[in-house]
């Protein structure tokens, strides 16, 4: 009997202290977490340039293709590829012995047509023959003149001289070589490159965007306010002459979709020849623009988004529409304006409308690159 109540106490106590301690937890408040921290900026505008690369080839201001006017085998070459010429100079000559006995020949005959007109005009003087007999020969004679003349102009052409001042391109023919007015090839091309063409193409949409963002009511206008271009050469460098645009096809290419431009660079120390590539660097400045960083932003359904901070310390995401990227920065055509703060970092962390504390940082070190610390 004395070790049941002994029992009954001891459950007792048990459940009194468990019901003391349930009491207590009760009693106690709840702390929650503060919000979490977040570094924002206020949204400033900036004038930023970015820069678009394009290929390009280059060729002489002039080329002028050095073709033969008569046929013949060629005797002589007088120059060399790559080498400076003059206007006038001679490149080529063709052997003439065939053309010189030809030349004999149609001379001789304008000797025996010029014989025949002088005995024929005393007889005609005296009446003793009808006019039409001088007028006759009178005509064999200019024909005889006729023919002395074209073999003579090739005798002349078998000089071939050069067109222009300028530099030798590939020879295609050599020594003893037959040529002809025919030929598919030239017998070289001299190329003028104190200034070099640079070609490059827009598709339709960039050509447009040139000519809105060009000042100027006509397309010469816009053409001579477009900004000046850089050239990347193909070993990577940057060629030291600026280069401007001159002009452009003026029509959309069916097929590809573009349009051709033609810009023009100055070449005092002839580092550029016919036939380089390389790439046009061409700038687009964005007057007084929204720029925000790209870590600033994230990718939702094809879309970039951003987080600005709105009443109450929440965030609020909210679409951008981009019109050009400059190194670690968008441009923003729409989505934020001047009054907005956007989170910089830890987006990531962002849900909508969740409250953060707000870490003030300034505009100019929000939009710092990070710097490299590791290459491979």
């Amino acid at each position: 009997m004395r070790h049941n109540k002994l029992l009954v106490l001891l459950t007792l106590s048990v459940f009194l202290v468990v019901l003391s301690c349930g009491n207590t937890e009760k009693n106690q408040p709840v702390v929650e977490a503060p919000p979490a921290a977040f570094p924002v900026a206020q949204i400033q505008s900036k004038t930023v340039t970015g820069y678009t690369d394009y290929p390009a080839t280059i060729e002489g201001i002039v080329n002028s293709d050095v073709r033969a006017k008569t046929s013949g085998y060629i005797e002589k070459v007088f120059v060399d590829e790559g080498q400076k010429v003059r206007k006038g100079q001679v490149l080529f000559k063709l052997e003439t012995q065939s053309l010189s006995q030809d030349a004999g020949a149609a001379k001789a005959r304008v000797n025996v047509a010029q014989v025949e007109v002088d005995k024929l005009i005393p007889l005609v003087e005296k009446n003793i023959i009808s006019p039409v007999q001088l007028e006759t020969a009178k005509a064999n004679l200019a024909q005889a003149k006729a023919n002395l003349s074209g073999v003579s102009a090739n005798i002349g052409y078998a000089t071939i001289k050069s067109p222009i001042d300028g530099y030798v391109g590939a020879i295609n023919f050599r020594e003893g070589a037959l040529i002809s007015q025919s030929d598919a090839r030239p017998l070289t091309t001299v190329s003028e490159i104190d200034q070099v063409y640079a070609f490059f193409s827009f598709n339709e949409a960039q050509y447009i965007d040139h000519l809105q963002r060009s000042e100027g009511k006509t397309k010469a206008e816009r053409i001579k306010n477009s900004p000046d271009l850089s050239l990347i050469l193909a070993n990577g460098k940057m060629y030291s002459e600026k280069g401007r645009i001159q002009t452009s096809t003026g029509q959309i290419n069916q097929n590809t979709g573009t349009i051709q431009i033609r810009a023009a660079f100055n070449n005092p120390n002839e580092i550029l020849t016919n036939g380089n590539s390389g790439k046009i660097r061409f700038p687009i400045e964005y007057k007084d623009a929204i720029v925000v960083p790209q870590s600033a932003t994230f990718e939702q359904q094809g879309n970039i988004m951003i987080f600005k901070l709105v009443e109450g310390n929440k965030v609020s995401t909210s679409i951008l529409k981009v019109k050009g990227t400059v190194d670690n920065l968008y441009v923003v055509e729409s989505g934020l304006d001047a009054k907005d703060k956007i989170i910089i970092s830890g987006v990531g962390k962002l849900r909508n409308g969740m409250i953060i504390s707000p870490q003030e940082t300034s505009f100019e070190e929000a939009i710092t690159p990070v710097a490299t610390l590791f290459r491979n």
